[in-house]
């Protein structure tokens, strides 16, 4: 079968399991992986084993800095300090500007922490501020999704950013300095665009599930820690982690027996993705023992309900890694070159990659529903394109291009759209018309950010193995 063929196989597979089928998307990714396997070449006796090989591996890339990050988000919840964060954007711009408030703290929250989450713990303080400053209601709770949205699919070490880098070979560094550049101009062009498309929309505040109840639900209960001691999880991995980057891109022309040698020796160990995320996780469960101080059987139950959460999505990502390393021993890549031309730069060709990425993304996206699922495969599938010697600007870009695609599209086979529904009070036809179109609008926007950034701010091609 060629290469195209076995694409549009492992595809239908995928689709056809999780959207007919209803399977879990983990044994859908690892059926499609073998399949993919067994169409392309190779030695039979070995074609089901590289699966489990190529799942090990990205497991072993990815797995411990998931775990983490569930570990340091659950604990940002649980010790106050995610309310924290929310209350200082609140002082920092003031209730009458309580759609950036909300939007900032989602946009910071969702970071670390899964996007349900974000959603469930800004909605009461969303609600409160309605009922306070009588701001539209559909405004603020659209701004606070799309902050969360946007990072949720951008910036590690959230689970689809962190498996792109990873699959494309993207230095974890640049994946977080990129992503939270162009996912920032992203959210300040959305905020105008929220405003003015809310403005004709009276949809009355409704409890959960369409109930009338708009009694807000109080998130503080004074024992919140420090706001400096609240930030400090989320940013150790991103300072870390980007210093790093910065320090190996110095060490390139500096002389191999530099001071700054010296510092790129530590920071290749402080700054490893792995151990920074261990760091940012053991303060912010020293910050939730100190402020709750929970029994050592409660704060072990914290521990492991966080993991477990990890654990399905470590599987999910880990399979969708074996499920690309598949498509790329079928030669996908190569299929692929063959019809996107990569060689005029970011200008003409490159700007067509761009658009395919963003492209494939989306179909995935609004064929089965998950986000990630969406960025896994089609990184998956553009990952043998990434070459220093044909593409003009850095594949960072390719890679928020993707994170953009997945998100567009949002409709009723997503989760992410009956959390905001339900949770919001809004019905499905309310729900389309303003999560649906503004995510869909975000997408965009965040496209033509990635294209304008990949033209006048290309950076040095580079890739880590």
């Amino acid at each position: 079968m060629s290469p195209v063929g076995i694409l549009f196989t492992g595809i239908t597979v995928v689709v056809i399991l999780i959207v007919v089928v209803r399977m879990h998307a983990f044994p859908a990714l690892i059926t499609a992986a073998i399949i993919v396997s067994l169409l392309a070449p190779g030695d039979p006796a070995e074609k089901i084993g590289r699966v489990a090989l190529a799942f090990g591996s990205t497991a072993g890339k990815i797995g411990i800095v998931i775990a983490m990050a569930a570990v340091v988000g659950r604990s940002l919840v649980e010790s106050g300090a995610a309310d924290r964060i929310v209350r200082m954007f609140i002082a920092l711009f003031g209730e009458k500007r309580c759609p950036v408030s909300l939007m900032s703290s989602g946009f910071v929250l969702s970071i670390p922490v899964f996007f349900d989450t974000v959603f469930y713990l800004l909605l009461p303080l969303a609600r409160s501020m309605h009922l306070r400053t009588g701001k539209n209601y559909v405004m603020l709770i659209l701004a606070m999704g799309a902050g969360a949205s946007i990072t949720h699919s951008l910036v590690p070490p959230t689970p689809g950013p962190l498996i792109i880098a990873d699959t494309l070979g993207i230095d974890l560094g640049t994946m977080i300095m990129v992503g939270l550049l162009v996912a920032a101009c992203t959210a300040a062009v959305m905020l105008p665009f929220i405003a003015r498309l809310s403005r004709g929309m009276n949809i009355p505040m409704r409890g959960p599930e369409g109930i009338d109840d708009a009694s807000p639900v109080p998130t503080n209960d004074g024992r919140a820690p420090g706001l400096f001691a609240s930030l400090l999880p989320i940013l150790i991995p991103v300072i870390l982690i980007s210093a790093h980057t910065i320090v190996s891109i110095l060490t390139r022309s500096a002389a191999s027996d530099s001071a700054l040698h010296h510092v790129g020796a530590v920071t290749s160990v402080i700054g490893n993705a792995n151990g920074a995320m261990l760091l940012s996780a053991a303060f912010a469960l020293g910050v939730l023992r100190r402020n709750r101080r929970p029994a050592g059987r409660q704060l072990t139950k914290t521990v492991e309900q966080a993991l477990t959460s990890a654990g399905v999505i470590i599987l999910i990502t880990s399979a969708g890694g074996a499920f690309g390393a598949m498509l790329q021993t079928a030669d996908v890549a190569g299929a692929i070159e063959r019809i996107v031309p990569l060689q005029s730069g970011p200008r003409a060709g490159g700007i067509g990659l761009l658009l395919a990425g963003f492209f494939i993304a989306f179909l995935l996206k609004f064929a089965q529903g998950s986000s990630t699922v969406s960025m896994i495969t089609a990184s998956a599938i553009f990952a043998g394109l990434v070459h220093a010697d044909t593409m003009a600007y850095h594949p960072v870009y390719l890679a928020c291009a993707i994170g953009f695609g997945a998100q567009c599209g949002n409709w009723m086979n997503d989760s992410g759209f009956w959390i905001f529904a339900k949770m919001s009070g809004l019905t499905e036809v309310e729900t389309l018309k303003t999560w649906t179109v503004t995510v869909s609008t975000l997408s965009l926007v965040g496209l033509l950010f990635t294209i304008l950034f990949a033209s006048l701010l290309p950076l040095a091609v580079r890739t880590v193995s």
